[in-house]
């Protein structure tokens, strides 16, 4: 890696920066100020829940997307969640990101912090990073420039302009490399990766951020058999660091990963246990999995 590389600040970085605050501002909705902004470091898992769904309850134009959801995950889990379309995958993602308020209902980010108070930016910085299914990086940008954009910094102007990378964030930015399998391609601009190395660089863009928790919504679809099973691979070499939500409709990726799965359907829990469990479960057969 050259130095020229990793010297922070340039014209392109900069644009790309103010780019990235402004979507945030505006996908944050609500105002930033419903209550006081908590860090992941604050988040409290001494009773064994990352995150806890209680009686949710959400209808768009009386269709009941959620009705009912219990859910809860433990610290380093790796939960995956399966069902038929149109089970509540999604919205109970929105949910949790603060992307879609419930009707009602309580949902918990450890055992004190009130996801309902917060909203997106605000439940971004406490430790819960979402990717969703079609990648989303800077396709201009290098993998290393999309990694160091990511990085959690100041996000006023002066700030950005100013912004250097320090010796912690070249290490974290080069663990995340390894981790997500793109050492080889630091120089390489985003656009000429491979669909599944664009998956695998959004997940290094949120690891960048150290969440707690990760939500990650059917992340090997449109991938080669190769590229599935280095997913895998990353997959279990992230439990127990982080804890993680993998919504999937692919059986034999899902057969790979999972410990404890979930099955959706009608907004609700339908079924719930090892994946050997759910699969000769009747309900989930006749609505999901088919004969």
């Amino acid at each position: 890696m050259t130095p020229d590389l990793m010297e922070a600040g340039s014209e392109r970085l900069q644009h790309y920066r103010e780019h990235r605050d402004e979507h945030r501002t505006e996908s944050g909705g609500r105002s930033a100020s419903m209550a006081r902004p908590v860090v992941a470091g604050e988040v409290d898992v001494t009773h064994g829940r990352i995150l806890y769904l209680e009686d949710v309850h959400v209808s768009f134009d009386g269709f009941k997307a959620i009705n009912g959801l219990n859910l809860d995950i433990a610290p380093g889990e790796l939960r995956c969640i399966i069902g038929p379309n149109g089970a509540g995958k999604t919205t109970m993602m929105d949910i949790i990101t603060g992307k879609t308020r419930p009707d009602r209902g309580t949902v918990f980010f450890g055992s004190t912090i009130d996801l309902l108070r917060y909203n997106e930016p605000q439940i971004a910085a406490m430790g819960i990073g979402r990717k969703f299914q079609k990648p989303t990086v800077f396709e201009q940008l290098t993998v290393f420039e999309n990694l160091e954009l990511a990085l959690k910094t100041h996000k006023g102007v002066g700030a950005s302009m100013r912004f250097a990378l320090n010796g912690a964030q070249k290490d974290r930015i080069a663990e995340v490399l390894h981790t997500i399998h793109l050492a080889g391609s630091v120089t390489r601009q985003a656009g000429l990766l491979s669909h599944g190395q664009k998956q695998w660089l959004e997940i290094g863009m949120l690891l960048v951020q150290e969440p707690r928790l990760l939500l990650l919504d059917e992340p090997v679809a449109g991938m080669t058999d190769e590229e599935t099973a280095r997913t895998a691979e990353l997959f279990l070499t992230l439990k127990g660091k982080h804890s993680l939500m993998v919504v999937e409709h692919d059986m034999g990726f899902i057969a790979t990963i999972s410990e404890k799965v979930t099955v959706l359907c009608d907004g609700a829990v339908l079924a719930e246990g090892p994946l050997a469990q759910v699969q000769a479960d009747e309900r989930v057969i006749e609505v999901y999995l088919g004969r």
